[in-house]
């Protein structure tokens, strides 16, 4: 039975910031953000997102570019479906292919927005979905031995929430999940840049100097760049020259709660897992792990080992992705419902 569905199941990590479609037998088909154009009169979708992305501040009046998904989960529904059905048609070109759907949802969701994610699955032409928590499908897609008996930790650093969790025996001892995260690191970055240099940055610029100056922890070498925005008192563009410490410095805040995170799932864990994982070390995920010095600041602040998944990026979309190669298997990590 099982076979008759190959190429047409899929999963989908629905993210604040990039939605990552894996398709059964294809791998990761496609990787855009989670950003959709719109009309602003008829509310007609403009473009999708790449296209749609490099359009975020640059838009005329009449044309809106939102990201409907917040704090990682849904703030615009219909904006939210019309993408996700914009999205499965780009990896599904037959328009009769009614896919089985897996959606990564952060562990913090309440059932009304697990609900409403459902919801979106069914309206974008899904004929049953599922839904997989986060963390779970980071630590199979991080390659971690879930279903065994021994403490496997995960930090999954998204866009809009990060993603703590305990897992042993295929299922999650321990969690937290914060609405803390790589947005989060940006409107620190904006902030302060307003408050010292009296810059106002855009979004898509704060983001441009995390990447390139941000940092975690103190490095060997710290780089210098400079920034352009607009200034508050002349209203003219203006660019400064700001340092990697500087930056580092404006996201202390954010920083800090995700560490602060961890530290309290470590100290919810039962002993014998804490063992483990002293052993095992924490697997750090998302497109946050990225951030230069992270794992570096993390054990130093805990005391455990920390390595960066393979490709932290991917890890989420992989693990819900062998949720949809092995659906059998895998099905204890999965929530459904009776639709079919």
């Amino acid at each position: 039975m099982a076979n008759s569905f190959l190429g047409r199941d899929m999963a989908v990590d629905l993210g604040t910031a990039n939605t990552l479609v894996y398709v059964r037998g294809k791998g990761v088909l496609l990787d855009e953000p989670s950003v959709v154009a719109l009309n602003s009169t008829t509310n007609e979708i403009l473009a999708v997102g790449h296209e749609a992305k490099r359009m975020i501040g640059r838009t005329p009046e009449g044309i809106t570019a939102i990201r409907p998904l917040k704090d990682g989960v849904i703030a615009d529904f219909e904006a939210t479906e019309q993408m996700l059905r914009w999205f499965i048609q780009q990896v599904h070109r037959r328009a009769f292919a009614k896919p089985r759907l897996v959606v990564c949802v952060p562990s913090g969701i309440t059932a009304v927005e697990q609900r409403a994610v459902k919801e979106a699955g069914y309206m974008a032409g899904a004929r049953r979905v599922f839904i997989v928590e986060e963390p779970m499908a980071a630590a199979i897609g991080a390659g971690l031995p879930v279903h065994q008996a021994t403490g496997n930790m995960v930090v999954d650093v998204g866009g809009g929430t990060t993603e703590v969790a305990v897992i042993s025996l295929g299922g999650i001892v321990t969690s937290l999940s914060i609405r803390t995260a790589g947005d989060e690191l940006d409107a620190a970055i904006v902030s302060w840049m307003k408050k010292e240099y009296s810059l106002l940055l855009g979004e898509r610029t704060a983001e441009e100097v995390k990447t390139t100056l941000g940092s975690a922890f103190p490095l060997p070498d710290e780089p210098e760049a400079d920034v352009r925005g607009r200034d508050m008192v002349s209203g003219l563009p203006r660019t400064v020259s700001v340092s990697t410490a500087e930056i580092r410095q404006a996201m202390e805040e954010p920083i800090s709660a995700i560490v602060d995170a961890v530290r309290t799932t470590l100290d919810q864990t039962p002993p014998e897992l804490a063992g483990d994982i002293m052993d095992r070390g924490i697997a750090l995920t998302g497109g946050g792990a990225l951030l230069r010095g992270l794992d570096e600041r993390l054990r130093h602040e805990t005391g455990m080992p920390v390595h960066v998944a393979e490709d932290p990026l991917t890890s989420v979309a992989l693990g819900a992705g062998r949720c949809v190669e092995q659906f059998e298997a895998l099905q204890q990590v999965l929530v459904g419902d009776g639709r079919r």
